[in-house]
């Protein structure tokens, strides 16, 4: 899905109209990466300046490492907003999260497996594994929307989802 092309000649202009957007909130995303880099340096900071074993000094400046790579990725990815079209869900960096012809179903549930304040999309196809920390992640046939997002925004996207789906569906019963 990540390198979807489509014939732009063939899209009407009413259909890349955005419905809905979903944006991370200032105040999650400074506190949520503000806490991975300063774990990160912390470990970083522990391995260095009071040295234990030589394999734990290792793990800790592997772990340290690898909590700063997390959070360079989430601070990119917040920084992207998400988009709702009638054909798509896409982010502003251009990558296609599903088309709405693929989606099957959307869980809001108390007990669904989403991100927090978000929802879970499931897919008719699998689609290639994706991670965006604090915005989406997707995984075989589950899109999770949420993280760094704030409640109604997401609530409303979800809800829009299942009226295009509901709607989708309705249509093709009333074709056959």
């Amino acid at each position: 899905m990540t390198g979807y092309v489509r014939n732009m000649s063939a899209v009407k202009p009413s259909e890349l109209e955005v419905l809905a957007t979903i944006h991370s909130s200032m105040g999650r995303r400074i506190l949520g990466i503000g806490s991975l880099y300063v774990l990160s340096l912390s470990v970083i900071y522990v391995a260095i300046s009071q040295p234990p074993a030589l394999g734990w000094q290792l793990f800790l400046l592997v772990l340290g490492g690898v909590s700063i790579w997390i959070s360079e990725k989430m601070r990119r990815a917040t920084g992207n907003v998400l988009e709702l079209n009638h054909l798509e869900l896409r982010d502003t960096s251009g990558v296609v999260i599903a088309r709405i012809e693929d989606m099957v179903s959307v869980d809001r549930g108390a007990f669904a497996f989403k991100p927090s304040n978000g929802f879970l999309i499931r897919l008719r196809a699998g689609a290639e594994r994706t991670w965006q920390p604090g915005m989406w992640w997707r995984f075989g046939t589950c899109v999770g929307v949420g993280g760094m997002t704030p409640g109604p925004q997401t609530k409303f996207m979800a809800e829009t989802i299942l009226a295009m789906i509901t709607k989708r569906d309705l249509d093709l019963l009333k074709d056959d």
